[in-house]
């Protein structure tokens, strides 16, 4: 899958979710669960044990689009393209990264809180820049960075939920990531998988409202 199929593939589910999980079982399960509830482009975030295993295995069934986040220097993110990653997410903007992405073929998202931020990572090459973390009225701040820049991909990731993710669609944003509102580690440590299955199709259902 090239960055450009990617990045067609997002902007049409419009959703991801993104685990961030200590127990390396744990997390399968509730990757699972996720995806049982509709998800189909996933990020495992490389402070998972064993992420590089799980990331190789979801790779391998087909409709899904694996990726990986905290993504911090060249070395992870070939580790994760070896796996099977075809996106990476960082928390900042780094340039080898993003060049490094580039070099291996796939998409990235590096993390941007300002508008300084997002025309540096677009024109270092980023196909999608990560809101992170997201600023207070935070739609209406989309709004207003789209204005002069309606070229930015901006996907936020920071608080975002069922309840308010059809506004960050409403103000322009390419995407949202669902991150410890879809995955309250409540349900993981309790092994609820049915309510993250359920929330799953709900933070959907939001986002396609």
């Amino acid at each position: 899958m090239t960055p450009e199929v990617f990045v067609e593939r997002f902007g049409h589910e419009k959703g991801s979710a993104i685990l961030r999980c200590s127990d390396t079982e744990k997390a399968a399960l509730a990757m699972e669960a996720a995806i049982r509830g509709g998800f189909s482009i996933i990020e495992f975030t490389l402070t998972i044990p064993g992420v590089y295993d799980l990331v190789h295995d979801f790779s391998k069934r087909e409709g899904l689009v694996v990726g990986t986040g905290t993504v911090m220097d060249e070395r992870q993110a070939q580790k994760s393209v070896e796996a099977g990653a075809r996106f990476l997410v960082s928390p900042v903007v780094d340039e080898a990264v993003i060049s490094a992405a580039d070099e291996l073929g796939v998409a990235s998202m590096p993390g941007t809180h300002t508008p300084t931020e997002m025309l540096r990572a677009h024109r270092a090459g980023a196909q999608l820049c990560k809101l992170f973390p997201a600023p207070a009225g935070g739609p209406v701040w989309v709004r207003s960075v789209l204005g002069p820049m309606p070229y930015l991909k901006i996907v936020p990731t920071n608080g975002v939920d069922e309840q308010n993710a059809q506004e960050w669609i409403s103000a322009g944003v390419f995407g949202v990531g669902f991150v410890a509102p879809l995955f309250v580690p409540g349900d993981i440590e309790a092994g609820n998988w049915d309510a993250i299955e359920a929330r799953a199709r709900r933070c959907l259902e939001a986002v396609k409202a």
